[in-house]
C-alpha cells in the first residue's frame, strides 16, 4: 500500500456477551495497530452523546470494506428472526448491508467480508451472505499469518498472484508489444504515476510520469516493474514534459536490470532521449528519474550539458514505454 491511504474498514457485530464483545475489540485493535488498516469500531466512539443510527449510516457508506463478525445474536438479528427490540443497532446495520447487496450484488459481495473469529462457527454467518457458496474468512489467531486471507481480500494482493501468461509456442511467433505501465508495479516512489505526457511536441497516451507532489521534494523518483524473464526489449522516449514547471531543467533517467545499471541518459526540454534496451531474461526492471548535480554521464553517451537549477525536483516522463 505504498503511497496510498490505508483502506477504511468498518466492523459490524452484535454484543452477544461481554466475552464476545472483548474478542471483537481485540480483533479490531489488532487490525488497526498490527496491520495498519483504518478500522472503525463503535467502542471507540462512546466518548460523547451520539446519534448511533446516523453514525452507523455514515460509516457503512464511507467504508472501503465492511467486516461482518459471525455470532448467534448477529445471525438472528440480520436474518430477521430476533425480536424487534433485540440489538436494534445490529439489526439496523444488517438491513443497510442487505439493501446494498440487492442494489449491487457484485460490488458488495467483494466489499462485505464475513469473518469467523476463534470460537465462532460458519453456521453463525447471516444467511444473506451465502456463507457456504461465497468466501468467508476464518481468523484462528490475531497474527499477520492468522489474518493473511482477510488482508489479501482488502488489499487485493493475494499470496499467489496470477503470473503473466507467456507466449504460446503453438501460436504466432510475432513479438507482442505490451505497455510497460500495465506490468505489475512492485513499488514506486511518491509522484510517479501512469498518465499522458507530451515530450518534444509529441503526445504519448500511456506514459509513466514523475511529477513530485511537493516543490521541496528531494531524492530520486523510481518505479520497479516485474518482467519475470518474459520480454526481450524495453523501448521508450525519455524527456522533460512540455508543460514542466521549469522549462530549463535537466533530468537524468537510468535503467537498472536485476540490480545492474544498463543505460543512463540526460535530457532537457526539446532534447529527449530514445531508450531501446535488450532485457532478455531480466526479471526486474527499475527506472530511476532524478535531477543530476553534474552533467557528465559515466556511460559516455551524448548528454545535455546544463548545470542544476535551484534544487527543484525534476519533472520527467517516459513516453509510451513498451515491452516486447
Amino acid at each position: 500500500m505504498t503511497d496510498r491511504e490505508a483502506p477504511r474498514v468498518f466492523v459490524t457485530y452484535a454484543h452477544d456477551n461481554p466475552e464476545h464483545k472483548e474478542l471483537v475489540h481485540e480483533f479490531a485493535s489488532f487490525l488497526r495497530i498490527g496491520i495498519g488498516l483504518d478500522v472503525h469500531l463503535d467502542l471507540w466512539y462512546d466518548n460523547v452523546r451520539r446519534d448511533w443510527s446516523l453514525w452507523a449510516t455514515e460509516n457503512l457508506a464511507k467504508a472501503d470494506f465492511i467486516l461482518v463478525i459471525a455470532s448467534p445474536a448477529y445471525k438472528s438479528r440480520a436474518d430477521g428472526t430476533a425480536m424487534p427490540h433485540e440489538g436494534r443497532g445490529s439489526q439496523f446495520e444488517a438491513a443497510i448491508i442487505r439493501d446494498n447487496l440487492t442494489r449491487d450484488l457484485r460490488r458488495e459481495t467483494e466489499r462485505v467480508l464475513p469473518v469467523v473469529l476463534p470460537g465462532r462457527s460458519v453456521e453463525e454467518i447471516p444467511d444473506f451472505l451465502n456463507a457456504h457458496s461465497t468466501t468467508r474468512y476464518h481468523v484462528v489467531e490475531f497474527t499477520p499469518a492468522g489474518v493473511e486471507d482477510l488482508v489479501a481480500a482488502i488489499t487485493g494482493q493475494g499470496q499467489y498472484p496470477m503470473p503473466r501468461r507467456g507466449t504460446w509456442l503453438g501460436g504466432a511467433r510475432e513479438p507482442r508489444e505490451v505497455p510497460a505501465g500495465e506490468l505489475p508495479w512492485l513499488c514506486a516512489s511518491s509522484g510517479v504515476r501512469r498518465a499522458p505526457a507530451s515530450i518534444g511536441g509529441t503526445r504519448y497516451e500511456e506514459s509513466i510520469v514523475l511529477r513530485p507532489t511537493s516543490p521541496t521534494a528531494t531524492g530520486t523518483g523510481f518505479v520497479e516493474l516485474e518482467l519475470g524473464g518474459n520480454y526481450q526489449r524495453f523501448s521508450t522516449v525519455a524527456g522533460v514534459p512540455d508543460d514542466a514547471a521549469d522549462a530549463f531543467q535537466v533530468g537524468r533517467v537510468r535503467v537498472v536490470l536485476d540490480g545492474t545499471p544498463r543505460s543512463q541518459h540526460d535530457v532537457a526540454a526539446g532534447k529527449p532521449a530514445t531508450i531501446d534496451l535488450d532485457v532478455t531474461g531480466a526479471r526486474l526492471l527499475r527506472v530511476e528519474m532524478s535531477r543530476p548535480g553534474a552533467s557528465a554521464s559515466p556511460f559516455g553517451s551524448a548528454t545535455v550539458v546544463v548545470s542544476r537549477r535551484g534544487g527543484r525536483p525534476p519533472e520527467l516522463a517516459l513516453g509510451d514505454p513498451t515491452m516486447t
